[in-house]
């Protein structure tokens, strides 16, 4: 027999097609419509209408410095909500910036109106709002950092490392199912115990002044007493929005969870306690910012709809709605009544006093009491400490530079540039400023690659980053010794229920 050594000719190889995006997908039509209209609202025309109002404030160099940050902060803004993929801590951030560093002190410059007194020379103003605008060119300069990746990053981190390239995204911090429960029972006893200690649910529903004068009757108020009320309201608060942040994740992404009575049995129970001790006339405007973004981008972990939506109400929130909302902090015989001819004046009567602040711990620090080289970042590090233990423990930042200009009420901002600089003075402010430009650009690239549909119901950082993103207003407004509590507090309750444990007994499904 004969074997033919004819090789066979090999079959016709097809053209392998590569599909194409569509050129017009709903979401690029969708940024291109928003883009020109929302550049130009935001970057020029709000500014233009603020700058053509009439005002006693000097046209100088503080005055057009602060009309470049405004456009600046504007331009970034909109860049965070036209991008296609999410960026929640860089967002929140930028939003800040162009509300209470950009905007609103452009309106008191306008009006030469300030809520809190700027004691210092004029040259300190200018260098302080210099020196905003350099940390945000600096908080750019560490995001466009975090782009690339270590040499060490490309290699993988070693032979232990899990199989996809090494990726830290392989082994996602989860939920543990059974330590939830004790978390959820924790928000109750936390929540109920507020609830019990300050009168009774109606309370929540009066005013602040109402919250205050529980807090003082139930003997957590007086000389050392700010820690007790912080720790009370804390453990009162985050451990209930923690506990809701994670089971609204598990039953949008579980139909399982959807179909368990007690899960949703849970959930309802959880939105109840939460209305309670997390509503927004008995907490801080920024507190129930904080909670409203936090269920926002943890409902809707994908949407860019809602995420769009977000910043750019959120933007008019905070200029309309959050001057007149002191209506809710005091009885109708104390609350003060404000009456303007122009809609720049409540932006110069309330709370945006953290360009000012800042100008005045630069005359702070001048004065002579000079830099604390990390002894303010201490004393908020270490904020559980008691004063019996650490007599000479620092106040907070705002509070030190209120009591050094004299002012009856020290309850003063402090933003994170003033805390940079009272610390390390220019270079570690922009060194600092970097860094959490870094930081919050690695986040929001690790959150983009798990919020997709494959992602785990239980993944952690789903939850984590939208609580962070929201929190970001008070971190950056400050003061750091006053949000660091509630950190505390949440990063007690993430550690309680994080695991890498994969097992169906142990996460959730």
């Amino acid at each position: 027999m004969t074997v033919s050594t004819t090789p066979r000719a090999a079959p016709p190889s097809r053209p392998r097609t590569v599909p194409l995006p569509p050129p017009f997908a709903p979401r690029t039509l969708l940024s291109r419509a928003l883009a020109v209209p929302l550049v130009l609202g935001l970057a020029l025309f709000l500014p233009l209408v603020v700058v053509s109002q009439p005002g006693d404030g000097p046209r100088d160099a503080a005055f057009w410095l602060q009309v470049v940050l405004t456009v600046y902060c504007g331009v970034r803004l909109s860049a965070m909500v036209l991008t296609t993929r999410r960026k929640l801590l860089q967002a929140t951030f930028w939003m800040f910036c162009y509300m209470a560093m950009g905007v609103a002190p452009l309106a008191q410059a306008v009006l030469g109106r300030v809520p809190t007194p700027v004691v210092g020379p004029r040259e300190d103003l200018v260098q302080a709002v210099a020196l905003v605008l350099l940390g945000c060119f600096a908080f750019d300069v560490g995001a466009l950092l975090a782009r690339y990746r270590t040499p060490w990053h490309r290699r993988g981190r070693g032979a232990g490392e899990p199989a996809r390239g090494g990726s830290p995204d392989d082994r996602p911090v989860l939920i543990h199912r059974r330590r939830l429960h004790l978390l959820v029972l924790a928000a109750f006893a936390c929540g109920g115990l507020l609830i019990v200690k300050l009168g009774g649910p109606a309370v929540f529903f009066s005013s602040r002044q109402e919250i205050i004068a529980g807090i003082e009757e139930a003997g957590v108020s007086g000389d050392g007493g700010q820690a007790g009320q912080a720790f009370l309201r804390g453990f009162g608060t985050v451990p209930p929005l923690i506990a809701l942040l994670v089971h609204t994740r598990w039953l949008i992404t579980s139909r399982r969870a959807r179909r368990t009575w007690s899960v949703v049995a849970v959930f309802g129970a959880l939105v109840v306690l939460n209305a309670v001790v997390n509503n927004p006339i008995s907490n801080p405007r920024y507190w129930f910012l904080t909670v409203l973004f936090a269920l926002l981008f943890t409902a809707f972990p994908t949407s860019a709809a809602m995420y769009r939506a977000s910043l750019s109400l959120g933007v008019v929130v905070a200029l309309l709605v959050f001057p007149f909302a002191d209506r809710f902090r005091y009885d109708e015989n104390n609350t003060p009544q404000i009456e303007t001819t122009s809609f720049l004046e409540p932006l110069a009567l309330k709370d945006y006093d953290q360009v000012g602040m800042f100008a005045n711990t630069i005359t702070y620090v001048e004065s002579g009491q000079g830099h604390t080289y990390g002894y303010q970042a201490a004393g908020s590090l270490l904020f559980a400490v008691p004063r019996s233990m650490w007599a000479q423990k620092p106040s907070d930042t705002g509070v030190t530079v209120g009591e050094w200009m004299g002012a009856v009420n020290t309850n003063l901002s402090s933003p994170v540039w003033a805390e940079l600089w009272i610390d390390f003075g220019p270079v570690g402010m922009t060194a600092g400023m970097a860094a959490l430009g870094y930081a919050a650009a690695r986040v929001d690239r690790r959150v983009a690659r798990r919020a997709v549909r494959g992602s785990p119901p239980g993944s952690l950082l789903l939850i984590t980053a939208p609580l962070v993103a929201g929190y970001s207003f008070i971190l950056v407004r400050g003061p750091l010794l006053q949000a660091t509590g509630k950190v505390a507090i949440a990063a007690l309750c993430l550690a309680l229920i994080a695991t890498y444990r994969r097992d169906r007994g142990a996460r959730l499904g």
